[in-house]
């Protein structure tokens, strides 16, 4: 079951990167979600990254990861990648340290986009044992590109829903405010404390509009990282209908489905994707051999 998670969460996360980039930027509530080209977007192509190092390093190194980021960029840099990575890549391959680049963006404040949670998944599911130990990979990880506080903190949280969907058994029922409590008790920042706190009141909420309002579908990762968990919890019976519900709330929704997609399948397992999204997927075999590395290292320690 673990190994079928591992997969599950980073196949998941691509099939809800792929399934939202043909609706990113609309608002899509009242479409019907069919279209599903199985090409993903720079989410899973820095996610696959964040995998390969972390096998190639049995654990993380942020000089590898980052050379890892930037190899993949230039060889595919048509994945959609924002402005900011590419320049921390360009001042990073001109000598400035891997850790300390990413604090330039923004005039000094760094980015506090979404860009560092959309790819943590393998950091989740590898590291779901130890939050500690989570906490301090998911922020270096984030340090690469995304300097700021809150997107650091969004990567963070969104790694650990990873991890407590991996230890959650998908055969009994999910008590998702004890879900939401555990995320709260988490992190010590007051403004994503209270997100979690309005995600637990809008647990009911049928108005599409309003928990994308109030929860936010935008790139920022207090926007999004929140909604992720949030859609996962209000349908975590199904994987299927996680991620079409949050590529339905609009705005940045390869990303939000990304996230969505790496918490439900490391919940269900990858038995629960659908066959149909399974096979479309672009190189899906190499990110299921990736997920299937991860796990074998974690199950030999």
């Amino acid at each position: 079951m673990l190994r079928s998670k591992f997969v599950g969460s980073l196949i998941g996360s691509a099939v809800g990167d792929a399934l939202g980039s043909s609706f990113e930027g609309l608002w899509s509530s009242e479409t019907k979600i069919e279209r599903f080209s199985g090409s993903w977007t720079d989410d899973t192509h820095m996610m696959i990254g964040v995998a390969e190092s972390l096998i190639a390093n049995k654990g993380f190194d942020g000089n590898h990861m980052t050379q890892i980021f930037i190899k993949n960029y230039e060889r595919e840099p048509w994945r959609g990648y924002a402005s900011g990575p590419p320049r921390v890549f360009r001042w990073i391959k001109s000598g400035v340290a891997w850790n300390e680049a990413a604090k330039r963006l923004f005039s000094g404040a760094g980015s506090y986009g979404n860009g560092a949670a959309m790819r943590v998944a393998p950091v989740g599911v590898f590291y779901h044992k130890n939050l500690e130990q989570l906490r301090s990979v998911a922020y270096n990880q984030s340090r690469i590109t995304h300097a700021h506080e809150l997107g650091m903190e969004g990567a963070t949280i969104q790694a650990c829903a990873v991890a407590l969907a991996v230890t959650a058994d998908p055969s009994s029922e999910l008590d998702s405010h004890r879900f939401l409590r555990k995320l709260k008790d988490f992190t010590p920042n007051e403004l994503y404390k209270r997100k979690l706190e309005r995600a637990w009141e809008l647990l009911g909420e049928k108005n599409k509009v309003k928990v994308a309002r109030e929860l936010g579908n935008g790139v920022e990762a207090y926007n999004s990282v929140l909604t992720a968990i949030y859609c996962f919890l209000r349908n975590w019976v199904s994987f299927e209908d996680s991620v079409l519900y949050a590529v339905s709330l609009g705005g940045d929704t390869d990303t939000i489905g990304a996230m969505t997609g790496a918490i439900s399948g490391a919940f269900h397992g990858v038995e629960a994707i659908p066959e149909r999204w399974k096979s479309g997927l672009e190189k899906g075999d190499y990110i299921e051999e990736l997920a299937e590395k991860l796990w074998f290292i974690k199950n030999r320690k």
